[in-house]
């Protein structure tokens, strides 16, 4: 899918947000990785898989890109270019949050936390706050048991998102790492999948490998959501709620560089 001019104008800044250190906006050119999205696309389209580095045989079934065509409709994917100490360009890929359960696959950056510290916190105290909604399902609807339940269901989930929010560490390009809840300039409390999109992975892993960002793209990809926010192949900008209120702390320090 082509995009249009008014595309053009939205997506000059591939990323930006606001950072309380310099107390101004950083901004990320988002129109020099676009072909290398672009040739991102063309190997989804050829391997119907993101495990390309795998040989076809031994490909993993939950790697196949069938269900972004699904009930569950498409993901975002994005690219950034970087150049290394040399000046040779590196070119990154990431997935927005997780892939069919992975949340890392060979060939793309990691999240922002340490997976096998993510699955001892999330995995037993997930299994209480499910089991709490099946039970909620066998009370009598507006009972003060439903209610009760109800209640506590929620404090349990909201104290199991706050815990798995303080594993999150968000580097800069200056060689700082914070916390999620230290960076976050949005307004109220964090939504659910904050750090997880493609533009914070991908700038995490170019500030912690000594990687100079030049541009990054997003875009989406599967079957169109049933808001039309997202369309197949098209391009959009970093996401207001999740992504911009950390990107001003994550960008901070490229400016003075020779990009």
């Amino acid at each position: 899918m082509m995009e249009n001019s008014g595309e053009d104008k939205q997506e000059c800044s591939g990323c930006s947000g606001y950072c309380r250190r310099c107390g101004q906006v950083h901004s990320l050119d988002g129109l020099r990785a676009r072909s290398h999205a672009r040739a991102l696309m063309v190997k989804l389209d050829r391997f119907g898989r993101i495990d390309f580095q795998a040989p076809a045989g031994l490909a993993a079934p939950d790697c196949s890109i069938k269900k972004l065509f699904g009930p569950a409709r498409g993901k975002m994917f994005g690219v950034l270019l970087c150049r290394d100490f040399s000046g040779l360009e590196v070119v990154l890929q990431a997935f927005s949050g997780q892939f069919n359960g992975y949340w890392q696959v060979e060939g793309w950056v990691r999240p922002l936390f340490d997976i096998e510290r993510f699955h001892r916190l999330n995995g037993p105290r997930e299994k209480e706050v499910k089991a709490l909604g099946l039970e909620m399902g066998t009370l009598s609807v507006g009972s003060r048991e439903l209610q009760a339940l109800g209640r506590r269901r929620k404090k349990k989930s909201r104290r199991l998102m706050k815990d798995i929010f303080s594993l999150y560490r968000v580097p800069n390009f200056r060689g700082e790492e914070k916390k999620l809840a230290e960076v976050f300039t949005g307004a109220g409390g964090m939504p659910t999948g904050t750090g997880d999109c493609c533009a914070p992975k991908l700038l995490a892993h170019a500030a912690r490998n000594h990687l100079m960002p030049l541009s990054l793209a997003e875009f989406y990809y599967g079957r169109d959501n049933a808001s039309g926010s997202g369309i197949h192949k098209q391009f959009y900008p970093s996401c207001r709620s999740r992504c911009q209120p950390i990107l001003g702390h994550m960008l901070c320090g490229i400016e003075g560089a020779d990009r």
